[in-house]
């Protein structure tokens, strides 16, 4: 429903016109003109939150796209994200460059998104602020420009940074790779030549702790030689326990400390089933395994048992990354069909004709509840994930630009609203100092019928355009109250005068003086002028009543001698034959039914008149002949029961 402002006027009596009094209202519907602008920056509509996507959209136009992930980065840690929350562009960026110095290059992507998410968030928000600022500050069409973000551009260079590191480690990570697959080779070698070593055996196993623990430290290799190069480091690893078994002693020391090594491994595995993250526990296994393979062999009575405790606790956390990964993959699958019938639906309301601004707002209602369902589904799969939310978007942007279109038709509109109602306040500011007050004052509520008729204006423009027609509307009546305020004493005086004639009008010899003496109370009475309004119809009764009273004796003394000289006539008619009686009755009889008929018509024109404006005057001069007319029909239907009572009388006589 819309509010409505208005305001009034207070009653006062019009210059000749005593029997009307103005009761001025006007409306201006503020509410309705706030409803069209906040319409008009369609993206306020968009309910639900795609900040992430916009962010990350953003990010990838300023340059910030990384590239594919490698299998060093996916096996990173992932980044807790609320560790991110509540800091500033510049604890970001700060955050960002500490991590670039002291952390591996392969290990940062997840924190560099992370970090670029959060930062283009806080960007977009101040960019958004800023452009609605000077939307409304600015004259129509000025554009605008985004100012330099200073944090943006340290941001981009410390990325430019890492991205050189990333690509270098990666245009290098092959040949480091085969660098290691040397180093590891030549590590071998060294175990061969320890068997055939003539140093002490002190020594030697020095030598192969050094050789194990340069191993540990040497990088990933080729993938496709890491089978056949543990396979081969193993078996030489064997052939040197083998060869130190002639001191017992130092190699059942080692065994039991392998032995430890690894039940702490099988100990660590099996903890990790409880892990809440499986991703976590699936990336700590991994590790597990290369620290396995590093350790040194066992004794033989515990080898299997050990490898199979170990491969259990591995098995079962493998087979719920799985079980894990399938479950994912069915939920993605689902929510792409979900993200898929949002997309279906949000097409057809795009595709709908919306012809008013209710049609509009219904539809975009609509189109927000979609959205906010659309944030409560999770990813689709990744292949599938950016092309189903780019066509849901797609969708979104299309709705909103016609829905923008629509309302910059709106705007058109409200602009010639705004131009009428700006020469209507040139109109009223004409009349605000105007001394004929009964003409201002039609003109005035005319302009102000006119101002209700027109359209709604922009709300910048809204209340300066309506204070200054009421303030026009308010200075003309603010001055014809004070100007009939005035005359009240006068009108108070003119009171006193009137009801002094009515008193005088009761007391007056009203036979003596006629209608002449009626006529002089009239005349007066209309020189007295103007009474209080509150009392002009308490008044204006008492002295209609006078003049009918006055009215009443004459006439009663007017029929009185009508009727005594209407039986003088009849003496006469008596001497004279029964046919002019006969006639004179016949005559009376026909006044008596045109009478009637007169009378008739006239109350049937009271019922037309009573629909016509200023129709008082007439019906008042109408009743005054419908009651002289009756009087007289009265009269006459006496006279003829005089005439009949004279006929009944001679007949009796003759009988």
């Amino acid at each position: 429903m819309t509010t409505k402002n208005s305001f009034n006027a207070a009653p006062v009596e019009p210059i000749g016109d005593a029997d009307n009094a103005l009761n001025v209202t006007t409306v201006e519907t503020a509410a309705e003109c706030a409803e069209v602008d906040e319409q008009m920056n369609v993206e306020a509509a968009m309910a639900a939150d795609f900040s992430e996507e916009d962010a990350a959209l953003d990010a990838e136009k300023a340059g910030l796209a990384i590239g594919e992930e490698t299998a060093e980065e996916l096996s990173a840690a992932d980044v807790d994200k609320n560790d991110l929350s509540g800091k500033s562009k510049q604890e970001l960026v700060e955050m960002f460059e500490s991590l670039l110095s002291s952390e591996p290059v392969q290990t940062l992507r997840k924190s560099v998104e992370a970090i670029k998410i959060a930062f283009y968030k806080l960007h977009r928000a101040e960019v958004d602020a800023a452009r609605k600022a000077f939307e409304a500050e600015a004259a129509e069409g000025a554009e605008f420009t985004p100012q330099v973000d200073a944090m943006e551009v340290k941001l981009k260079d410390l990325f430019k940074e890492y991205r050189t590191r990333r690509d270098e480690y990666i245009a290098n990570l092959d040949s480091i790779k085969e660098e290691n697959l040397k180093i590891k080779l030549s590590i071998i070698e060294e175990l061969k030549e320890l068997v055939n070593s003539d140093e002490t055996l002190n020594n030697t196993f020095a030598k192969f702790r050094e050789l194990q623990q340069r191993w540990k430290e040497t990088g990933l290799v080729p993938q496709q030689k890491v089978k056949d190069l543990w396979e081969t480091y193993n078996l030489h690893v064997e052939n040197f326990y083998n060869f130190i078994k002639i001191n017992k002693e130092l190699r059942d020391l080692d065994l039991k400390k392998n032995y430890e090594q690894k039940m702490q491994l099988c100990e660590q595995a099996e903890a990790l089933i409880t892990e809440p993250s499986i991703v976590e526990a699936f990336h700590k296994l991994q590790k597990l395994h290369d620290e396995w393979r590093e350790t040194g062999p066992v004794a033989n009575e515990y080898k299997e048992a050990l490898w199979e405790r170990f491969k259990a606790a591995s098995s079962r956390i493998n087979k719920q990354h799985q079980e894990y990964f399938d479950t994912i993959k069915q939920e993605q699958l689902k929510n792409l069909e979900l993200k898929s019938e949002l997309c279906e639906k949000t097409e057809a309301l795009v595709d709908q004709p919306y012809t008013s601004r209710k049609e509009w707002n219904k539809a975009s209602e609509r189109l927000i509840e979609i959205q906010k369902i659309w944030r409560t589904i999770g990813f689709a799969p990744k292949k599938d994930n950016t092309r189903i939310y780019d066509r849901f978007r797609s969708a979104c942007d299309r709705f909103f630009e016609a829905k923008r279109k629509f309302y910059e038709g709106v705007k058109s509109e409200m602009e010639h609203n705004l131009q009428l109602k700006q020469e209507i306040c040139e109109a009223a500011e004409a009349l605000q100092n105007s001394e004929d007050w009964k003409h201002a004052t039609e003109e005035l509520i005319a302009l102000q019928a006119k101002w209700k008729q027109v359209g709604t204006v922009s709300r910048r423009y809204s209340d300066q355009v309506w204070k200054r027609f009421r303030a026009a509307c308010d200075s003309f009546f603010e001055r014809k109250a004070q100007h009939f305020s005035s005359i009240e004493n006068e009108h108070e005086a003119n009171l006193q005068k009137k009801l002094a004639l009515i008193e005088e009008m009761h007391a007056a010899d009203i036979k003596a003086g006629g209608y002449d003496l009626i006529k002089s109370f009239q005349r007066r009475w209309s020189e007295i002028g103007y009474v209080p309004i509150k009392q002009k119809d308490a008044v204006q009764k008492k002295y209609k009543e006078a003049v009918d009273a006055m009215f009443g004796v004459l006439r009663g003394s007017e029929r009185d001698r009508s009727m005594n000289r209407f039986k003088e006539r009849l003496q006469g008619m008596k001497s004279q034959s029964d046919k002019r009686m006969r006639s004179e009755r016949e005559r009376l009889y026909n006044k008596v039914r045109q009478m009637e008929q007169d009378i008739a018509l006239l109350e049937n024109n009271i019922g037309f008149f009573s629909k016509s404006k200023n129709a008082d005057a007439m019906i008042s001069e109408i009743r005054d002949k419908i009651a002289k007319a009756k009087q007289e029909l009265q009269l006459t239907i006496e006279k003829i029961h005089l005439i009949d009572s004279y006929n009944a009388e001679e007949g009796g006589k003759k009988e």
